[in-house]
This record gives C-alpha cells, sequence and structure tokens, in this order.
C-alpha cells in the first residue's frame, strides 16, 4: 500500500471512545474549511462499528456547521433499530461540542431480489486521457501557496477527468461532468472499507457539476460554495483501488442552491453506487 493511501485508511480507521462513542482525525486538503467527505466516510465507519454481518446499503447526511481542519472529530453513534433484516444508526458528529454533521445510515443483511440498472454512459477510454494533477500542474503556480503545496504533493486518489477545464478561467459548459477515479495502491479486502472510501470521495467534485452552466468553479474568489446535504446508495460490490466511473449532472439551481447527482460504475458497466448532493452556490454580495 502506498504511503499516502495507508495515511488516508488511518484517516477513516476511527477510535472508540468509550460506549457508542469514536473520535477520528481531521486532515487538511486545501479548502477554507474541513472537508465534508471527510465526516462522511468517518460517519460511515462508525455506524458500522455497531453492527455485525450487515453492510451500510443508504447514508443521508446534512452538514450542519463548517468543521475545522485542525481539530479532531467525535461521533456519537445512536442505535435507532435492529430488525430482522436492517439497523438503522444516527451519528451526530461534534467539534469542540458543537454539531457539524448529523446522518443516518442504513445497514442490511446479505440476500437476493429483483435486479436492473441503467446502462454505463459513453465515456472515452482511460487510457486516452491524463491524471488531473499531472493536467493541472502547469498552473500550479497560479494557486495560492498553500493549494500550491496540496496539489503538487503526491496523493492517495487519482482522477482522470474527460473534459477537464481550467477551474481559474472556467467556460460556461452543459451540467453534466465525468471522472474515472481510484486509490492508488492496493487496499485489504474489507468492503466497509471500500464503502467508506468511496463515501469520502464521492464529495469530490459532485458540487462543482452545478457551477458549470454559469462558468464558475470551486476557486472563483467571488463564490459562496458550501455543502448542505448528501445522500449515498450501495448497490453493488465494488473495489476502490481499481477504477471507477463517477458520471454528474445537475438538473437544477435556484434559490443559491444547485443540486447535483452521481452515479458511479466500474470497468465492465455495473452500476455500483449512486450519490445526490444540495449545496450553496451563491456569489457575495
Amino acid at each position: 500500500m502506498l504511503e499516502v493511501t495507508r495515511k488516508l485508511v488511518e484517516l477513516l480507521d476511527v477510535s472508540p471512545t468509550g460506549g457508542d462513542h469514536f473520535q477520528g482525525d481531521s486532515e487538511d486538503v486545501g479548502f477554507p474549511n474541513l472537508f465534508g467527505g471527510q465526516v462522511l466516510g468517518q460517519a460511515l465507519m462508525a455506524a458500522t462499528r455497531t453492527v455485525d454481518d450487515r453492510m451500510p446499503h443508504s447514508m443521508h447526511a446534512y452538514f450542519l456547521r463548517p468543521g475545522n481542519p485542525r481539530l479532531p472529530v467525535d461521533y456519537e453513534v445512536q442505535r435507532v433499530r435492529d430488525g430482522g433484516s436492517f439497523s438503522v444508526r444516527r451519528v451526530s458528529a461534534r467539534q469542540e461540542g458543537r454539531e457539524i454533521l448529523t446522518c443516518a445510515v442504513s445497514l442490511q443483511i446479505e440476500e437476493q431480489g429483483l435486479e436492473h440498472q441503467f446502462d454505463m454512459p459513453e465515456a472515452p477510454p482511460l487510457d486516452t486521457l491524463r491524471s488531473d494533477q499531472d493536467l493541472f500542474k502547469p498552473m500550479a503556480s497560479r494557486l495560492p501557496e498553500k493549494l500550491r503545496h496540496l496539489w503538487e504533493r503526491e496523493q492517495p486518489i487519482e482522477f482522470r477527468t474527460t473534459e477537464p477545464q481550467d477551474p481559474l478561467n472556467p467556460q460556461v459548459k452543459p451540467p453534466y461532468a465525468q471522472s474515472w477515479l481510484r486509490v492508488q495502491g492496493e487496499l485489504p479486502d474489507d468492503p466497509i472499507l471500500h464503502r467508506c472510501l468511496l463515501a469520502y470521495l464521492s464529495d469530490f467534485t459532485l458540487l462543482a457539476t452545478s457551477l458549470k452552466p454559469h462558468g464558475c468553479s470551486l476557486l472563483v474568489p467571488d463564490m459562496q460554495i458550501a455543502s448542505l446535504d448528501h445522500a449515498l446508495w450501495f448497490h453493488r460490490e465494488f473495489r476502490i483501488d481499481d477504477w471507477l466511473l463517477y458520471d454528474k449532472d445537475s438538473p437544477s439551481a435556484s434559490g443559491g442552491r444547485g443540486l447535483t447527482r452521481g452515479a458511479f460504475f466500474n470497468r465492465e458497466g455495473v452500476l455500483v453506487a449512486s450519490a445526490a448532493q444540495e449545496g450553496l452556490i451563491r456569489k457575495r454580495g
């Protein structure tokens, strides 16, 4: 396992602090506040630590306050229900006693049922695309020093965007986006870890899709951008250390909010997970 990947795995490995309470370290990924994907992944991991032999199939989260990337996060898990097939857990994430995220996680025993899925959309082959990090390295000198350092260092996740554009000079585009992505290096055969890592990376680039029709990006200085909620559904088994296509669209923006949706397909075209998010996207007045 690569060292940067090992650190990411350790980041999501929350520590028990007594009862159904856990604590996770924090990481600064260059955003003004704590990266929401970190809290999603850690909250999902905390929920699974209170259930035996059931896998998470969905989570629904609300971001309540900005988090501090320099402080650890405390997680309290409430055992809402344990039924014959499903369990539900409610997770509260706090820093300095203030709740920054609340979410519900549903877990299910393995069972067979009816099967169907949408076809995988067309996407450029992997070998025709460069990694985002290599593609954008030439513009690193135009970034603030903190972001420049984070952009230039080795990353645990590789993205290959199918139609990249300059985030410092975004053009008006339709509200669609695609990226191939994977966690670099070989991971253990732990399906819970793979799902928690997908929760972590599902927050990258999703909300940005709602900015494309407006010629904006996450780096445009006069924009106020923040995730408000996040939902995930896990449909089928997958490996996050193998390539997945993250296909995204934004059907609506109104009231200072943008709605985005995402679907994860493996290289064989199997739909393995879905995501949805609404976020604050407004110009500072």
